[in-house]
């Protein structure tokens, strides 16, 4: 009621009694709509439709009703039937977008039936239910949202949980068959081993929450990506800066079908993503984990470039990374350039670029005049000269061994 009691008006009728007379006929025609423009309910069971989400739609338009009478929101026990069917949603897989978009729609029918025939003496009238329009759809909104999120993440426990632990149990090299009969899940045939390094995004480094939830954004992206690959969900285990990933696959893919997998990562999350990939069956899990972590640790430490890597891309380093008494004896060979940084970068930058002076020079910002006296300088000290290929090679090898030594 107004101020002076007398009903809210437009028209020259009541709207409350307006809306509750038309409840039934606006409730098929909005129901007609939301099958005709949200293709999500036009795929649901017609029963469904013509039951509970009918309901639900009657029950707001009632609600609208029963708010613009007292000129009052709507109380918490007047939502419950609206948290209990978005969370049925929710359960239902029904996206909570096109849940939201039959609510607009909904409260947009049902002002339209109510605001026709309005006139300029209606005005204030007019302003007031829209007022009160405006505050049953945020209620709404929120009520909805807040249930099927709970709802969503009660399945997203029930639903990980099996999978974390098949994980785990891959990881460890369980039987295959204990690991089904303890998860229920029965392990692929094969599996894409997969070793992630992802950069930190930008809005990462910002202040306060924003930085955490870039890093959530970065890892449901990253997630989806992985899940894309193989058409079914990967099992992870990733934070912001990566982690571990197992695709599973009926047989192994082709190479250039992961580094199209890890170039789209990299676009998904806009970061620059290092990863090392190996193929096995179950049972070689644990050692293909091993060996990929091993790789994007080698990776980093070399400095190489981000993109996808195999052990076949890194095979010297990596055989020379493993204990052995001739990893002291190759690092020892650098011994004489210990205290001389400017050699030792000179030698790194001229061996990986392959010998070329004036690509060392030009990246080291130096004449390569320069770079040719530091080359000099390194063959009198260590006895091996890098323009000679058999001893670069050997010095090639006794960087690694360094590298490997001091990490």
């Amino acid at each position: 009621m107004t101020r002076d009691n007398t009903p809210l008006c437009i028209g020259g009728s009541r709207v409350d009694a307006r809306l509750r007379a038309r409840v039934p006929a606006l409730t098929r025609r909005v129901v007609d709509r939301l099958r005709a423009e949200l293709p999500v309910y036009a795929a649901l069971p017609p029963e469904e439709v013509a039951g509970d989400i009918a309901d639900i739609v009657q029950r707001s338009l009632r609600l609208f009703a029963d708010v613009l009478q007292r000129r009052g929101p709507a109380r918490d026990e007047e939502l419950v039937r609206q948290r209990e069917s978005a969370a049925q949603r929710a359960e239902e897989g029904v996206p909570l977008d096109a849940i939201l978009s039959a609510y607009q729609i909904g409260t947009a029918m049902g002002w339209e039936e109510i605001s026709a025939g309005a006139r300029p003496t209606d005005l204030a009238d007019v302003q007031e239910v829209l007022t009160h329009l405006f505050v049953l759809q945020r209620q709404l909104v929120s009520a909805v949202s807040a249930a099927y999120l709970e709802a969503r993440q009660l399945l997203d426990v029930q639903e990980h949980a099996p999978r974390h632990a098949l994980l785990a149990a891959l990881l460890a090299g369980e039987p295959l068959e204990q690991i089904a009969r303890r998860t229920g899940l029965r392990p692929a045939p094969r599996y894409v081993a997969l070793t992630l390094h992802v950069a930190p995004h930008p809005d990462e480094h910002s202040p306060g929450s924003r930085a955490r939830i870039a890093a959530r954004r970065k890892i449901r992206r990253l997630q989806t990506a992985l899940n894309g690959f193989a058409g079914e969900p990967a099992l992870t285990a990733l934070d912001a800066a990566g982690g571990t990933a197992l695709l599973p696959v009926p047989e192994e893919p082709a190479w250039a079908a992961l580094c199209g997998l890890i170039g789209r990562t990299e676009r998904a999350v806009g970061a620059a993503v290092t990863a090392a990939a190996a193929s096995a069956a179950p049972d070689g899990l644990p050692a293909a984990v091993a060996q990929t972590a091993d790789i994007v640790e080698l990776v980093r430490r070399t400095d190489r470039p981000p993109g996808l890597y195999r052990l076949a891309d890194v095979l010297l380093d990596y055989q020379l990374s493993r204990p052995s008494e001739a990893l002291a004896g190759l690092a020892g060979l650098l011994q004489p350039l210990d205290g001389r940084p400017e050699l030792l970068h000179t030698l790194e930058t001229y061996l990986a670029r392959d010998l070329d002076r004036r690509g060392a020079a030009a990246a080291l910002h130096v004449h390569p005049n320069t770079v040719d006296y530091r080359i000099r300088r390194i063959a009198r000290l260590t006895g091996l000269t890098p323009t000679i290929p058999a001893d670069a090679r050997r010095l090639s090898a006794a960087l690694v061994a360094r590298r490997t030594l001091r990490a």
